[in-house]
């Protein structure tokens, strides 16, 4: 069992970073780790960007970010944000990102590209989020993929992250919170494939 998770979240208001955050701290908690979160928003509600540091831990932790070269995994939901964050991974940490771009710019990037960067990484994962949401009911749980691809690179239980997730959209009825739960496992193995 891992003593401690250090975790860059990033993408583009709009996409659910902090419903990721909140799942898995959720989770987390609900295993007996305690956390720090830092989160810093971009200038506009949707279409700026959005970044979470993470930090799970079984003993104390002294500060809520995580220093360049320390970070196991950058979780991205989107591919151009995730390369943004690549100096926080330490050498053996994993770089998992969605594939498909949030273009809130008129000269975006070329995307293959940013997926050739990607995976040229050490360890790296692109996950066609967007393709495994619509599977599991709605296309608004693209970043629950996420959550699931993410889960596979830690020590919570499945269990705990059902319950976080159906705690936090519980008001949202029970459609919402079966393809949430679905995109969760899709994302789980998608997150395997490494």
């Amino acid at each position: 069992m891992a003593e401690k998770y250090d975790i860059i979240l990033s993408g583009v208001g709009g996409q659910g970073v902090l419903s990721v955050a909140a799942v898995i701290s959720i989770a987390a908690m609900k295993d007996g780790y305690t956390l720090r979160q830092s989160e810093v928003h971009g200038m506009a509600q949707r279409g700026g960007a959005v970044l979470a540091h993470m930090r799970i831990s079984r003993t104390d932790i002294s500060s809520d970010l995580i220093p360049k070269g320390m970070a196991d995994v950058v979780l991205s939901m989107e591919p151009m944000e995730s390369l943004r964050y690549v100096d926080y991974l330490k050498p053996e940490g994993i770089l998992i990102s969605a594939s498909a771009p949030y273009e809130n710019i008129p000269d975006y990037p070329d995307l293959h590209d940013i997926h050739s960067r990607i995976e040229n990484l050490k360890s790296s994962l692109i996950i066609d989020a967007k393709k495994l949401a619509k599977e599991a009911g709605t296309m608004k749980s693209v970043n629950m993929v996420m959550v699931g691809a993410l889960s596979t690179r830690m020590d919570i239980r499945e269990e705990s992250i059902v319950e976080a997730i159906k705690e936090l959209f519980s008001s949202k009825g029970e459609k919402i919170i079966s393809a949430n739960l679905n995109a969760v496992l899709l994302g789980r193995t998608a997150g395997k494939i490494q």
